[in-house]
């Protein structure tokens, strides 16, 4: 009977499953995420938890039962320098377990195991405003197109009547004319893009 004995056994012996998992968890630690199947990846989250709790304690005595589980000096140095710091004010959950489907071989349900990383700060609302005026300057784009053709017809129409009374619509050529070299620029430079 199973009374009383947590975690999976994964169809090994209790030495192998050991060895297994430390080799795990120093991947893990090294490398930041590994895939795996998800009955290894559940039973390597209550280890890695582990080791990131021991690192942020940060002495000796626990540098000293990391590296019983985790051979490797180089990757415990990695735990309790760069890891640990990570996720000082962070007071548990640590790694994330995606489920990625099946693999081929097997069919066995594959997941990739990866340490969260630290909590999304959002950009400073200067940026968001500056990005505001980009996306209104893009429509303004698309009627400055219209308004090309607009000032080609009022210029083939102000020909006709400028003949006729000058000093009347001199002041409003003026305007459109300043105007539209303003617009026709844009429409230059996407033109260009299309050739």
């Amino acid at each position: 009977m199973r009374h009383r004995k947590s975690g999976r056994r994964l169809g090994r012996n209790s030495s192998h499953r050991k060895a297994m998992l430390r080799n795990m968890v120093t991947s893990l630690i090294d490398k930041e995420k590994i895939t795996t199947t998800d009955a290894r990846a559940k039973e390597l989250r209550k280890l890695a938890e582990k080791m990131i709790t021991l690192g942020k304690k940060g002495t000796l005595h626990a540098r000293r039962q990391a590296l019983e589980v985790i051979r490797e000096k180089d990757v415990v140095a990695k735990l309790f320098d760069r890891l640990a710091p990570r996720y000082a004010d962070r007071p548990g959950g640590y790694t994330r377990i995606v489920k990625l489907g099946y693999r081929s071989g097997d069919n066995a349900a594959l997941s990739l195991i990866e340490f969260v990383e630290e909590e999304f700060t959002p950009k400073p609302k200067k940026k968001k405003a500056e990005e505001k005026p980009a996306k209104k300057a893009a429509p303004k784009k698309s009627e400055e197109a219209p308004a090309e053709e607009a000032p080609a017809e009022e210029a083939a129409a102000e020909e006709a009547p400028a003949e006729e009374a000058p000093a009347e619509e001199a002041p409003a050529e003026e305007a459109p004319a300043e105007e539209a070299p303003a617009e026709e620029a844009p429409a230059e430079e996407e033109e260009k893009k299309d050739e």
